[in-house]
């Protein structure tokens, strides 16, 4: 027989521990936000408040070779003759069976890619959605990586594989540590808040440089409106040891990408004061660098952009070549640049999107991944991308 008493005890107890899971399930989704405390696991789920769930394949922008591709595929296109020379002397940077290929699409605006090796992953911002993604080399998986981000834009990866990450509307750059916990590793200068770091790259030292435009706070859409405190837009080195963040260039209207050459001797930043104003630049300078003591010197134009386009971001190969993103102008000139380390152009790799960054990635880092507005893109080339991020 049932003792009365003994079942309204179960039955309260049964309650209650429903009642503790659920209150577990509750404390365990604020956590999972709370981004300054743990990076965000790999679910695939519904982002909150945003588009929903990243999608692998759409009807109109299709995962795979472009449309209209062949071997050689069209989109990759030389500019000299013969065409051996997009590439290292004698071996064309393409082969002819390399073909652009759309990997995974569903994004307001990709930007900021960064591989990881040891993961065999690309991590890259969705800036509007307010999340990193990433896809899986391997399997051709994508997933959240990070959501909120902060309005993460550029990334990049340190010396001990961490995440450094510029912030938009945290208008400071982070770094992931290992754990998952985030390290603040700029957000003032001269006791003001930064503007909105826009892209960063790590020296062999462990210095990070990094730009500060103030394209994140410029409206509600790519971060949070603001007024600039910083009256120039820098570019900026945080020292490895002391982790004072000094200004190394200070004449840009909008600097934006930014990159190292292979022998750290050429420092390479994009300008794109272009959106402010017609008679603003659209190029890449480059200067010659002391990454150790952090200046730079005898600094010029190395390429300008055909306006109304503009560059936002670039790489480096192991032979000094700088490949960047062109888009926002012609739509004929959507896609990649490559420029030989004399500033002449080499050849271009055409993208149905405009093109905001890229990285190379893959075992032998021969594989340039390129995002492209709503899409992540990828092409094998013949050339690596430099050891540095």
């Amino acid at each position: 027989m049932t003792n009365p008493i003994q079942s309204d005890h179960q039955a309260e107890a049964a309650s209650a521990a429903v009642n503790r899971r659920n209150l577990l399930r509750g404390a365990a989704a604020i956590a999972a936000t709370a981004v300054t405390v743990k990076a965000a696991s790999a679910a695939t789920v519904t982002p909150f408040g945003e588009t929903g769930v990243p999608t692998r394949s759409t009807e109109r922008l299709p995962l795979g070779p472009l449309s209209g591709s062949r071997y050689p595929d069209s989109h990759l296109e030389s500019l000299k003759k013969p065409k051996v020379s997009f590439g290292p002397s004698g071996f064309p940077a393409f082969a002819g069976t390399m073909a652009v290929e759309r990997v995974a699409t569903g994004f307001r605006w990709a930007e900021g890619p960064v591989y990881f090796p040891a993961g065999r992953y690309v991590l890259f911002s969705d800036i509007p959605n307010n999340r990193i993604m990433r896809y899986s080399e391997d399997d051709g998986h994508l997933s959240v990586f990070r959501q909120p981000s902060m309005n993460s834009n550029g990334n990049t990866i340190d010396r001990e594989g961490r995440l450094i990450t510029c912030e938009h509307s945290g208008r400071r750059v982070t770094r992931t540590e290992l754990d998952g916990s985030i390290t603040i590793i700029a957000d003032k200068y001269n006791g003001k808040k930064l503007n909105s770091p826009n892209d960063a790259v790590v020296a062999s030292d462990g210095s990070i440089w990094f730009t500060d435009p103030v394209y994140g706070i410029g409206g509600n859409y790519e971060g949070i409106k603001a007024a600039p405190e910083q009256e120039k837009h820098n570019v900026y080195r945080v020292d490895p040891k002391s982790g004072d963040v000094k200004v190394v260039v200070d004449d840009f209207v909008e600097p934006n990408g930014i990159t190292f050459s292979p022998d750290e001797k050429k420092l390479y930043v994009i300008d794109t004061g272009f959106t402010d104003g017609p008679d603003n630049p659209s190029h890449i300078r480059v200067f010659d660098v002391d990454v150790g003591a952090g200046k730079v010197s005898n600094g010029k134009v190395f390429a300008e952009m055909p306006k109304p386009s503009i560059t936002d971001g670039m790489r480096c190969d192991t032979d000094g070549r700088i490949w960047c993103s062109v888009g926002w102008g012609d739509p004929n000139e959507d896609g990649v640049r490559c420029y030989a380390p004399d500033g002449d152009l080499l050849g271009k790799i055409h993208i149905p999107e405009t093109v905001a960054n890229l990285c190379f990635g893959g075992t032998y880092r021969n594989r340039l991944y390129i995002c492209g507005s709503t899409s992540l893109y990828a092409v094998y080339t013949s050339v690596q991308g430099a050891m540095k991020p």
